[in-house]
């Protein structure tokens, strides 16, 4: 067991290799993959500070990365603005891994096949650290938000649905 908390991720390979700190996190994974919200609270963290990582196209055809709170939801409208697209739409499933080389679940801003364009949702930036994927399921990394986007070429803006 204690050999698994040990195994680095191609995340955590990329975050050594750039010397910005980061502490793994490991969570139970039974047969099927959790919800953010659900990770969170094996995380034992507040769901504001666990991000997820969604990939979505633009009407030009180009690809792009949001990350936000695990329990928001991505405003289309405001993605699209963002990137400065006319419209966005969620990447299908099946299309995820061969596009990023993640699977649903496990798929983080770092690391990524390509590297895309990334917009973090702003409220990371009020925070000391954030969760995000380690590239599988059942691992997440903790890193300061500003390392984060400045290793992945990234942006904060504001992206989810006020509700």
């Amino acid at each position: 067991m204690s050999k698994q908390k040990e195994e680095k991720t191609n995340v955590m390979r990329i975050l050594d290799q750039k010397k910005i700190p980061y502490t793994p996190h490991v969570y139970p994974v039974g047969e099927t993959v959790p919800d953010g919200v659900t990770v969170a609270r094996l995380l034992g963290q507040d769901p504001a500070a666990v991000f997820k990582t969604l990939v979505a196209k633009g009407a030009s055809g180009g690809y792009y990365v949001f990350d936000i709170p695990v329990a928001a939801t991505l405003d289309l409208k405001k993605a699209a603005k963002a990137v400065g697209e006319k419209s966005v739409s969620m990447l299908p499933a099946k299309e995820l891994l061969p596009l990023t080389g993640y699977v649903h679940g496990g798929c983080s801003p770092v690391g990524m096949k390509k590297r895309f364009p990334t917009v973090f949702h702003e409220s990371c930036l009020e925070l000391e650290t954030i969760f995000v994927s380690a590239g599988k399921v059942g691992c997440q990394v903790e890193v300061e938000p500003s390392r984060l986007i400045e290793l992945v070429g990234g942006t904060a803006a504001e992206l989810i649905v006020e509700g």
